[in-house]
């Protein structure tokens, strides 16, 4: 007989499931601190006309969003049916644009107010009377940088 015996029929201990919780619930908070929710509810009917010459933008934080359309469905009883600008979360009116702005530079850092921009998003069956006048607006209230917001043309 040998002096050393094989020892069959032995199983592997159990994997331990004690911090699987621990470890569910900071994969959560984390997800939850991480993930952007919308900043803003979209209460105008905005369908984007298409461009060929598009550019991304970079530091999406330093930009405001003017949207301009037709209400939806839901608030055209209220508001009717002419096209309308939405500031955030609310309709407001081209007096509005210089507070809208200033209340979005107190979120941005100071050495980054000279790169905040502003993206019209309009519908494109608005008329550029209001996006005249809001442009008109933007210009008297210091902000110079604008651009509009595009979908890709398809390919042929």
């Amino acid at each position: 007989m040998s002096k050393f015996s094989k020892k069959r029929g032995k199983a592997t201990p159990a994997i331990s499931t004690a911090s699987l919780p621990d470890i569910i619930f900071m994969l959560l908070f984390f997800f939850m601190v991480v993930t952007v929710m919308r900043e803003s509810e979209l209460m105008v009917r905005v369908i984007v006309p298409q461009a060929t010459e598009l550019t991304k933008l970079e530091q999406k934080s330093l930009v405001n969003y003017i949207y301009i359309g037709r209400p939806t469905d839901k608030y055209q009883k209220v508001y009717g049916t002419s096209p309308r600008i939405q500031l955030g979360d609310k309709f407001a009116n081209i007096a509005d644009i210089p507070i809208f702005l200033e209340q979005h530079k107190t979120t941005v850092p100071e050495a980054m107010h000279g790169r905040i921009m502003t993206s019209l998003r309009v519908d494109g069956a608005v008329t550029m009377g209001i996006v005249q006048d809001v442009k008109t607006k933007l210009r008297k209230s210091g902000q110079l940088k604008v651009n509009y917001s595009a979908r890709p043309r398809a390919s042929r």
